[in-house]
């Protein structure tokens, strides 16, 4: 079985894994935390106040506890080589407090693990969701050979501050990068300095926020997270904000070597285009329930598409990501199957602007002219 099947399966098991913040007053778990296909469980969706949690970003920074997520130290001389051959991202030559993503393909080029990667010390850090961690993990594991390299799993979680972040001391690793209209900072300490660390950075005036605050910016920059907005044919192209373009750092570097699946991205990337699209969808607010990840998305009664994250925007109301064909981005209202029927509109930003100069159609164009 494809090391992938498990990730793209039934649920599984969630992690027993329980942050301390959840003894908070007002804290709340995501409904149904546990059989969700966002990755929720163990940490608070909110702490009583959800729209007005996301609404505090403008008046200064938000602390958001992501420590469900699981980490991996990569270290060795030959961790930098061993790393860049096997993801999309260019690891070699990583700069101290390298903030990037990359991706594990298979042959075909289909997503099996999204990973946001730091680097510091000569250590990469590289933290997935809890049910991707054994598959990744293993991964690497049989791909050291005789490479000096070391994989191991660790105990620390992730902290994210949205906005300015106070420096926190003892921290494994920091990254920071820019992230719609804010700064993005990930935080890597021990899942049992959490608690600690939230307190220091609440006594700075950081407010704290539930994982709903992270995941509507996260719709909202196109961001996907692997299980919920994505399947097993996914490739990297068809979310575009996977792809390094001009300042903006992603998860596929395309100017590096070889590594597994990059023929299909070198392919689409100058011959074509994916033939779906990661996009954010505004829900009609006024169906009495919220449609769930996974959902068929119709138009004029043929398939179109799967529903990703769903989550209410304190600006927007309610807003998804989804993964749509492209012949139906542009063909009006879409439908959102369910308990309840959802009417749902492409937002027209979501669209890509820039998505490369197919240098390798304009080569043939220029050939069939010459003919």
């Amino acid at each position: 079985m494809p090391h992938y099947a498990r990730r793209m399966g039934p649920v599984e098991t969630p992690s027993q894994y329980r942050s301390v913040l959840l003894n908070s007053p007002g804290a709340a778990e995501l409904p149904e935390a546990e059989t969700s296909l966002i990755d929720a469980h163990g940490v608070a969706w909110h702490y009583g106040d959800p729209l007005g949690e996301q609404r505090a970003l403008s008046s200064g920074p938000i602390v958001i506890d992501r420590s469900h997520r699981r980490v991996i130290a990569v270290s060795g001389l030959d961790a930098p080589t061993f790393l860049n051959n096997l993801l999309s991202q260019k690891l070699i030559d990583a700069p101290e407090g390298l903030a990037a993503s990359a991706l594990d393909l298979d042959i075909q080029g289909h997503i099996l693990h999204h990973a946001d990667v730091a680097y510091t010390d000569g250590v990469y850090y590289l933290d997935v969701p809890a049910y991707q961690c054994e598959t990744l993990h293993s991964f690497l594991t049989k791909m050291v050979f005789w490479s000096d390299v070391k994989v191991n799993d660790t105990d620390l979680g992730v902290i994210t501050v949205l906005g300015e972040a106070p420096a926190v001391e003892g921290a494994a690793a920091t990254r920071t990068r820019p992230w719609g209209e804010t700064q993005r900072t990930d935080v890597l300490v021990e899942r049992g300095r959490v608690g600690e660390v939230v307190d220091k950075l609440r006594a700075q005036g950081v407010r704290m926020s539930g994982l709903m605050a992270f995941s509507a910016l996260r719709v909202r920059a196109g961001e996907p997270e692997l299980r919920a907005d994505l399947d097993e044919k996914s490739i990297p192209h068809e979310a575009p904000s996977l792809i390094n373009r001009g300042s903006h750092i992603g998860a596929v570097h395309l100017e590096k070597g070889c590594y597994r699946g990059q023929e299909t991205v070198a392919r689409v990337e100058n011959l074509g285009r994916s033939p779906r699209l990661l996009v954010m969808l505004h829900l009609d607010g006024s169906a009495p329930v919220d449609p769930v990840p996974g959902a068929e998305i119709t138009l004029a009664g043929r398939r179109v598409g799967r529903l990703g994250t769903v989550v209410h925007d304190a600006d927007y109301g309610p807003i998804a990501l989804a993964l749509v064909k492209r012949s139906a981005l542009n063909s009006g209202d879409l439908t959102i199957s369910g308990e309840v029927e959802v009417s749902a509109a492409v937002d027209p930003d979501s669209l890509p602007l820039d998505e490369g100069e197919k240098a390798g159609r304009k080569a043939v164009e220029r050939l069939r002219s010459n003919q």
